[in-house]
């Protein structure tokens, strides 16, 4: 995601996900929107984690809702998935492109059935549509 707007735009678009957060907190400006990126595995799923209150228990922290483009670990991590599975915090998978319109191996979603929702190619819209789902999911 930190090469968003530079990688294959042909494909993931040329906005960078600055300017897709610029756009989001423009539609909810009252709303509080935190943004992780790592291209490391096990950060991901320590903040799933984190967001559930270190041990699972939502209660303890404020977080509404996940959006989470996993990426190429989408289609790989095991352990992303358990995360995910175990996550009392509702998490929307995106996916900019359409993965099944894609080569073999990226139409292998591990994390879609563990997944409050999941967004598939509708670009960098789908960040948008992911929040609207919290939101609405939320009753806010």
């Amino acid at each position: 995601m930190n090469r968003l707007g530079l990688r294959k735009p042909e494909v993931y678009g040329s906005k960078s996900m600055a300017q897709i957060l610029l756009e989001i907190q423009r539609i909810w400006p009252d709303v509080r929107f935190e943004y992780k990126q790592s291209n490391h595995e096990g950060d991901l799923i320590d903040w799933i984690q984190e967001a559930n209150g270190g041990n699972g228990d939502a209660t303890l922290n404020s977080v509404t809702g996940i959006v989470l483009n996993a990426g190429g670990y989408s289609h790989t991590s095991v352990a992303l998935r358990d995360a995910v599975e175990e996550s009392e915090v509702p998490v929307v998978e995106v996916h900019i492109s359409d993965i099944h319109a894609r080569e073999p191996f990226r139409n292998i979603d591990l994390l879609a059935d563990v997944c409050a929702h999941t967004i598939i190619g509708h670009g960098t819209d789908g960040y948008k549509e992911a929040v609207e789902h919290i939101i609405a999911a939320a009753g806010c």
